[in-house]
């Protein structure tokens, strides 16, 4: 394929194969920092001028807002793409494009009504600045949610809180997960509003980087994914300013039921990154195989029965991740939609794993493929599967991806798909 991000999305437009092209043009910058990066754990701060130059923050953002105007298939084309030069800006880089769903989601749930005539100022005040910042301010975002808080009943459990003060609110918690820590202009934060017990009261709020209160955790070393700047968050009292903050009650519920997919849309980006970094390690294995050669019969390394047979099951599972992810793509981005949302969102639960685990797998024979040569750390071998083995467990691990599955098949609704800590 002349674009990288052909090999997933599949019939581009003019108009994808234009952003696409874009995209190409920065692959070589990030491949050259990828060792580097993964090497010293920390996010490659140049990259943010990189993409923001090539107009890339605001690849997912409308045009009148000064964004490109592209869609999910753009990011699954661009996160597959930079999956292959630097997981670790790729996995960054879609948390920061999923911030563009708390501006368009809520402008669809305007259209759709969902919103009274007093609410509907303060959402579509909230939307325009999340896209105006993502796409003609070109700034970067950070998109928090997650928290170490552990829940039974629903995939992400929100315990931090606003509290309303004069002039906005309070809001105090610890965010565990969100990439971009200390590198974004600006971070998105989910919280409960004070007083309500359900997911009615979350709240999405604008936090400067450098508020008071606000103070990173811990630096994380983890085993891949080591340039995300993934550490999290501490805010403590911190004052957000009524204009910065989506404060409706159930806002946030409406506006999700505006996605196609799974929690807020575009979940499905953040799996082209692995899948972009298992379709990498393929090609530098193969290249590998056919230049080096035999020492007694001067025959390639692939010609090998041994080595084929890896080959055999590299290209299996690497097919199969394909087609999952190519599948749950056409499913949320079809027109008229092919399945209705709660079938839509139980592919979603089998296709994360089933991405992760045959990806993971291809990494796993990679290595096998290259040998002790191949396990130093900054080798592509060992260095993808760490990569790949983060996929396994990212968000939730795909045992309960099946599980969840299962309930919805057999008896259960979708259940609540974010808990809010009441003790």
């Amino acid at each position: 394929m002349a674009l990288t991000g052909e090999n997933l999305v599949e019939r581009m437009s003019a108009a994808e194969l234009e952003r696409a092209a874009r995209v190409e043009a920065v692959l070589p910058q990030l491949r050259d920092r990828a060792t580097e990066v993964d090497r010293g754990g920390e996010f490659c701060v140049e990259h943010v001028a990189t993409l923001s130059e090539a107009g890339l923050l605001g690849l997912i953002i409308p045009q009148a807002y000064g964004g490109l105007g592209g869609g999910l298939r753009d990011l699954a084309a661009t996160t597959f793409a930079m999956g292959s030069a630097c997981p670790s800006t790729a996995l960054a880089y879609f948390f920061h494009c999923s911030a563009a769903s708390r501006g368009m989601l809520a402008l669809e749930a305007l259209e759709a009504g969902l919103f009274n005539s007093d609410e509907a100022p303060q959402v579509e005040r909230f939307a325009e600045k999340v896209l105006y910042t993502m796409g003609r301010d070109s700034k970067w975002l950070a998109n928090f949610a997650s928290e170490s808080v552990k829940s039974e009943s629903a995939a992400i459990t929100i315990n931090t809180e606003a509290t309303p003060v004069d002039g906005g609110f309070q809001v105090s918690g610890i965010k565990s997960f969100g990439c971009a820590t200390g590198v974004a202009d600006r971070y998105l934060i989910t919280a409960n509003l004070a007083g309500h017990k359900d997911a009615s009261g979350l709240c999405t709020f604008f936090v400067d980087r450098d508020a008071s209160g606000v103070s990173e955790r811990e630096k994380w070393d983890a085993l891949g994914m080591r340039g995300t700047a993934t550490h999290g968050l501490v805010l403590e009292k911190v004052f957000v300013a009524d204009e910065d903050a989506l404060a409706v009650p159930g806002a946030f519920i409406r506006c999700m039921q505006m996605s196609r997919g799974s929690f807020v849309g575009n979940q499905l980006a953040s799996l082209a990154v692995y899948a972009g970094a298992a379709w990498s390690v393929y090609n530098t294995t193969i290249a590998m195989l056919n230049d080096k050669t035999f020492a007694d019969t001067g025959r390639p390394l692939g010609t090998s029965p041994m080595h084929q047979q890896l080959i055999g099951e590299m290209l299996v599972d690497l097919e199969s991740a394909m087609l999952w992810l190519r599948r749950q793509l056409e499913l949320e981005t079809s027109e008229p939609p092919l399945l209705d949302k709660q079938k839509v969102v139980q592919r979603w639960r089998l296709c994360k794993g089933q991405v992760a685990e045959h990806g993971f797998r291809v990494a796993v024979n990679a290595l096998k493929c290259a040998g002790t040569s191949g396990t130093s750390n900054s080798q592509p071998y060992a260095r993808t599967l760490r990569e790949m083995a983060m996929s396994l467990v990212q968000a939730f691990p795909a045992e309960r991806g099946r599980l969840m599955a299962a309930q919805i098949e057999i008896s259960e609704d979708e259940q609540a798909q974010f808990g809010v800590k009441t003790s």
